[in-house]
């Protein structure tokens, strides 16, 4: 399909779309050498997040907890988040940076949200939305970070086979409708859909809709699929939700964009089942070497030591116990570093055993950059807990526990890693009370990838939500201006 040449405003806005909107200038200058002026960092001006809708069940306890980074007292600023329907109705407010605010919502009524931060609370705005259900077919922990709108998303590891339901979540912030296609990739290749249903699907302007993935290909059980989701018009937030019978329910962000090499960050020392769904989206196979970065370094499970995954077919391998007590990170390299054919990963991690099981799903995540942060950590004792791992170099972060929505004092620490290594990190703020929220940092080396594990336990099952964190994309690159033009004004 041929596709309208970008505009200037149109590719503005796609990079707004991307990193959230800042004040634009006209291209710099040459200077009197002849050599352009450099560019400048600054902050985001607007940021815009997307946040499912929680859960079907009507025992559903949500939490919606949003949060900006910074120093209080640096500029004004304004933040909401609100229902995803024409009538909105404010949920989440914050009112400065580095406080987090929170809310919650009981049963299948809980709403999707749609909004927008500008000023001092754009840069870095987070958001996210943890639901426990506690008993029934959709019982768990179920977290998700809110994400920038988009047009294109990998989802590794969804499934169509019987004992799942797999539903993507949709969710349309702009005032025109989006009209959004679905693919299925099976490990035979692309699944064939029913009569054009995973194609035109629209979702109407401040809306949100759900689609049921074994809907889109009902003749086929697909133990493991990955599916591709775009947009033929507008942009919409995207996740999976994920049930499967005697398992448990959580959440299936989307994997990293696809590259040659990817990390897989917090798999939980505890699980007892790791299976590992990747997909190569491109013309070419790839050969990969995998490793787990541990507390002492990377180590090849035995066994397991390479993959090979056919272009366009999902491949799945069963790790089982890989990380046998200790928390680690999968890591994924290209077995020659001159054929590194992109990809997108996730694993499906399993906790507990028979009728106490819980899953949780690990996507590739991307580095933390500068700055990443989570929302809604809790203080009591061994509920949170940071996986951080440096994966190719040495480096050094500092972490930042938040304030709690109920008070309490910021704490900080400096971590240093070493190359192929996982260290994990408890840290809370000093007598916090309510959730709070994490910032990562980076020191020094790199780069670095995280992610945080919640376990919220529930009469014996081990329930437990993870989310990784990328580069909150806080500033943008501003070109300097080299020569004084106030003359004009004058």
């Amino acid at each position: 399909m041929k596709r309208a040449p970008l505009t200037l405003a149109a590719a503005v806005a796609a990079l707004a779309a991307l990193t959230g909107a800042a004040a634009l200038t006209a291209p710099a200058p040459a200077a009197a050498d002849g050599k352009a002026a450099s560019a400048a960092r600054m902050p985001v001006e607007r940021s815009l997040l997307v946040c499912p809708g929680p859960s079907s069940s009507d025992i559903a306890e949500t939490t919606y907890t949003s949060f900006t980074p910074g120093a209080a007292g640096g500029g004004k600023g304004s933040a909401r988040l609100l229902g995803a329907t024409k009538d909105a109705k404010p949920v989440l407010e914050p009112k400065e940076p580095g406080k987090p605010v929170g809310a919650t919502a009981n049963g299948a009524d809980a709403p999707a949200l749609t909004g927008s931060a500008d000023g001092v609370l754009a840069p870095g705005w987070t958001a996210q939305l943890t639901t426990k259900v506690s008993v029934g077919r959709a019982r768990g922990v179920l977290g998700v970070g809110c994400t920038a709108p988009g047009t294109d998303f990998w989802f590794p590891a969804v499934s169509t086979a019987k004992g799942r339901e797999d539903y993507i979540h949709l969710t349309n912030p702009d005032d025109a409708a989006a009209i959004v296609d679905v693919k299925l990739f099976g490990p035979d290749g692309l699944a064939k859909p029913d009569a054009g249903t995973s194609e035109n699907i629209r979702v109407d302007p401040k809306s949100t809709k759900t689609v049921l993935l074994s809907s889109l290909a009902p003749n086929t059980q697909l133990a493991d699929a990955t599916a591709h989701v775009t947009t033929r018009a507008g942009r919409v937030g995207a996740s999976v939700q994920v049930g499967e019978e005697g398992v448990g329910a959580d959440w299936l962000p989307a994997s990293a964009d696809p590259a040659g090499s990817l990390v897989l960050p917090g798999i939980p020392a505890d699980a007892t089942s790791v299976r590992l769904v990747a997909f190569v989206p491109g013309e070419e196979d790839a050969d990969l070497k995998l490793r787990l970065a541990a507390p002492g370094g990377a180590i090849t499970p035995a066994g397991n030591e390479q993959l090979h995954v056919k272009a366009g077919m999902t491949t799945v391998m069963d790790l089982k116990d890989l990380t046998r007590g200790e928390p680690g990170s999968l890591l994924l390299t290209p077995a020659d570093p001159a054929k590194a054919s992109p990809l997108v990963a996730a694993v499906r991690v399993v906790r507990g055993s028979g009728a106490k099981q819980e899953l949780g799903f690990v996507p590739a995540t991307g580095p933390v950059g500068a700055r990443a942060t989570v929302a809604d950590n809790r203080p009591e004792e061994n509920t949170t807990l940071l996986s951080l791992t440096a994966p190719t170099a040495d480096a050094k972060v500092k972490v930042t526990a938040s304030p709690g929505t109920g008070g309490g004092e910021p704490a900080s620490q400096e971590v240093t890693l070493k190359a192929g290594s996982t260290q994990t990190l408890n840290l809370a703020p000093a007598g916090g009370k309510g959730s709070y929220a994490l910032t990562v940092e980076t020191v020094s080396g790199g780069p670095v990838h995280a992610a945080r594990t919640l376990s919220l336990p529930h009469e014996g099952v081990a329930m437990f939500t993870v989310q990784g964190l990328s580069d909150d994309h806080s500033t943008v690159s501003v070109p300097r201006a080299s020569q004084d033009l106030s003359v004009l004004t004058r």
